[in-house]
């Protein structure tokens, strides 16, 4: 599935215009879904507001990419959502459709 939200990655920091979870998920990608700085970034913009769905859906995608199942799925139940598969890829995908 092609990217469903167009994201360029190639500036410094996500367009302000973006919300919290939709920044988050503008870092995500900028780290190429895999662990380090922009992993970070993205967990912390996650934890600012946990317990809003949007919030703990992309701290779910946070948790998946680290490779901790457990608790990924305590983070989709929290948001409410099942997610889809365990390709990060495929999540993300699925959430900036939804977010967007």
């Amino acid at each position: 599935m092609p990217d469903t939200l167009p994201m360029d990655v190639s500036s410094v920091a996500p367009p302000e215009s973006f919300s919290p979870p939709l920044k988050a998920l503008w870092w995500l990608k900028k780290g190429g879904l895999d662990l380090g700085s922009d992993w970070d970034r993205a967990h912390s913009i996650c934890q600012e507001a946990e317990g809003e769905p949007a919030h703990d859906w992309v701290h779910a995608l946070c948790h998946l990419i680290e490779g901790d199942q457990g608790n990924a799925a305590y983070w989709f139940r929290r948001a409410g959502k099942s997610p889809a598969g365990t390709d990060p890829q495929r999540v993300w995908d699925e959430i900036a459709a939804s977010l967007s």
